[in-house]
């Protein structure tokens, strides 16, 4: 994802796909995203107990577990076995991060939250056999999970999440050395996108679902919309003269 200027549109990404239409975080999801016109998609990844990278997004799967044993059990408690038997919203299983690379085949980039302890090393290797790492990135609010992944893998672009204000968002993103900064929307202004872009970062706010705020936030010229409605999105933009 290139750098861009204030007239040109944001880089649009599917939030967990398409999660307004499909089960979020599954395949279903990610596809038709794809087919609405996203340019990049967001995932979140787990490991389970036998060290496979799962996608979903709590720790403990929000989805109907096989049996009763296996309720509010955490996916790393899990082995891989029992978590394909969980059915998100009754239509689709928990993918795995491989799967989900192979599906996409490099059509779109794919920004990958790290959640649980110690994922990053798993998710890494996973990356790095993908068909193409080179459009795989990461992100999360553990900000030394950023810094460890970049250390295993200096290659993969990394990103810090965030929902309160930090005091030197340039500060924490060069002892992580992530590139992106993801603010959620309420905290992206003029100061922030200045400040990421005059160190090569970008500016990915989170999660965008109005038209009207993601004209305001392509205004300020940051390089991408973190989103539940693609097409909605998607369509505000494309129909303002602001941005070619």
């Amino acid at each position: 994802m290139a750098a861009r200027s204030h007239t040109r549109r944001p880089f649009l990404i599917g939030h967990r796909g398409a999660p307004r239409e499909r089960p979020e975080n599954t395949l279903p999801s990610f596809l038709r995203a794809l087919e609405l016109g996203a340019e990049g998609i967001e995932l979140d990844v787990h490991t389970t107990k036998d060290g496979v990278v799962g996608v979903h997004h709590d720790e403990v799967p929000r989805a109907t577990p096989p049996s009763g044993r296996l309720a509010g059990k955490r996916i790393d408690a899990l082995t891989f076995d029992e978590l394909q038997g969980f059915s998100v919203r009754g239509l689709a299983l928990i993918p795995t991060l491989a799967e989900v690379l192979a599906a996409m085949r490099g059509r779109v980039d794919v920004f990958i939250e790290l959640k649980g302890q110690g994922v990053e090393s798993a998710a890494v290797d996973v990356i790095r056999a993908s068909p193409r790492p080179d459009r795989c990135a990461v992100h999360s609010f553990d900000h030394d999970a950023v810094r460890r992944a970049r250390a295993l893998a200096p290659e993969l672009r990394g990103g810090i999440l965030f929902d309160r204000p930090l005091p030197d968002v340039v500060q924490v993103m060069n002892e992580t050395g992530a590139l992106d900064a993801w603010p959620q929307w309420e905290l992206a202004d003029a100061a922030l996108v200045r400040a990421v872009h005059e160190v090569g970062g970008h500016v990915i706010p989170w999660t965008v679902n109005k038209p009207d705020r993601a004209l305001e936030l392509a205004a300020l010229g940051v390089d991408a919309l973190c989103t539940d409605y693609v097409s909605l999105v998607g369509d505000a933009l494309r129909s303002s003269t602001s941005f070619t």
